[in-house]
C-alpha cells in the first residue's frame, strides 16, 4: 500500500510541473498575427511567457472602426491547470480550462458558458495560426474559423522603435 502511495504523490507531483510548465510550451503563440482576411488594424497580439503568464490582447477593425476587442491570459489555476481566461468587448470574464495540449495546438473547454464552449489554437506551417471558437448555440452545434498569418508587431503601425539614446528623451529639451 505504502508504493502505491508513493507512485500516486510522485504522479502527482510529475503532472504538477508538467502544467505549470505548459504556458512555457504554448511560447509559440507569442507574437502579432494577423487575420488573413481582416481589415488594416485587426490583430491579435500575444507576449511570450514569463511569470507563468501569457497576455494576449485582440482588436477586430471593419471600415476604419474597431467593432471588437478582447483581452486574453494564459496561466495556471488554483488546481494547477493550464487555464485561458477571456474578456471579450462588453461581456463577462469567463474561464476555459485546457483539455488537450500538444507541440502546436491547444484547446480550453468551458462546456457551461453560452458560446463558445471550446477555444482551440493551431499552429499551421509556413507562419499561420487558426483560432477556432466551437460549440453549441440555439441547439445547433457551430464552429467559426479565424486563419491568422504571422507578422512583424512593428509592421502593424510602421513604426520603429526609436534608438535607445533617444528613447524617453522630452522633446522640449
Amino acid at each position: 500500500m505504502r508504493l502505491h502511495g508513493a507512485c500516486a504523490l510522485l504522479v502527482s507531483l510529475i503532472s504538477a510541473n508538467a502544467l505549470a510548465a505548459e504556458v512555457e510550451s504554448l511560447a509559440w503563440l507569442a507574437g502579432c498575427w494577423q487575420p488573413e482576411q481582416g481589415d488594416a488594424g485587426s490583430v491579435e497580439h500575444w507576449l511570450p511567457p514569463a511569470g507563468g503568464t501569457m497576455f494576449g490582447v485582440s482588436r477586430t477593425v471593419k471600415k476604419g472602426k474597431t467593432l471588437e476587442f478582447e483581452f486574453m491570459r494564459l496561466s495556471t489555476n488554483a488546481e494547477g491547470k493550464l487555464v485561458f481566461i477571456a474578456l471579450p468587448s462588453g461581456q463577462k470574464e469567463t474561464t476555459f480550462v485546457a483539455s488537450d495540449v500538444s507541440d502546436e495546438s491547444v484547446t480550453f473547454e468551458n462546456p457551461g458558458h453560452d458560446f463558445p464552449q471550446k477555444v482551440i489554437y493551431r499552429l499551421q506551417p509556413e507562419g499561420k495560426l487558426v483560432a477556432r471558437i466551437e460549440g453549441t448555440r440555439d441547439g445547433k452545434v457551430r464552429g467559426v474559423d479565424f486563419p491568422m498569418k504571422r507578422v512583424s508587431c512593428d509592421a502593424l503601425t510602421g513604426a520603429t522603435a526609436a534608438p535607445a539614446s533617444t528613447a524617453g528623451r522630452d522633446s522640449r529639451n
